[in-house]
């Protein structure tokens, strides 16, 4: 079983040792491969509204772990943003599906109306069939937005999701 939950400040050397190979790969996320730790803990957790990790329940050990923040200031600060990522061991056990009904969840909580994802890098095939399940469309493509490390340029998706029926007025 899972448990998501608050980031706690305690959680950052678990946390720092799943997004920094991550990072480092530079296959997903626009952030520099040589990425510094104090510059992973700013727009990890500093940055965002909100941090939470998936831990296992049985030895409290972190499984993933997804921020959530306003995807704009002031007028477009009723759209969310979130990033995620699942730690290499805990793939393919439905972590990344069990944080994104979270973060849907707590962005309703939170008052906003959608979710979007800037930044989806085409050849991330898994997160793009993952986020169609959970009732994302592609709105946008990017050309060439993103510099895979072997590929060279590809493109990348801007997708989004109503997260409830009411509408802003």
């Amino acid at each position: 079983m899972v448990t998501i939950r608050l980031y706690d400040d305690d959680d950052w050397l678990a946390l720092w040792s799943i997004i920094e190979p991550v990072f480092r790969a530079g296959k997903t996320y626009v952030f520099s491969p040589q990425i510094t730790e104090d510059e992973a803990h700013h727009v990890w957790v500093d940055a965002p509204s909100a941090t939470f990790v998936a831990t296992d329940e049985r030895d409290g050990k972190i499984l993933g772990t997804y921020y959530i923040k306003p995807n704009q200031t002031g007028l477009g600060d009723h759209v969310c943003n979130c990033g995620y990522i699942v730690s290499e061991g805990a793939r393919g056990r439905g972590i990344a599906s069990l944080m994104c009904e979270h973060s849907q969840a707590e962005a309703v909580s939170r008052k906003f109306l959608s979710m979007q994802y800037n930044l989806v890098v085409s050849t991330n095939e898994d997160a793009i069939r993952l986020w169609k399940k959970h009732g994302f469309d592609v709105v946008g493509t990017l050309p060439q937005a993103f510099r895979d490390p072997d590929l060279g340029y590809v493109d990348a998706f801007v997708m989004h999701k109503m997260l409830g029926t009411e509408q802003g007025s």
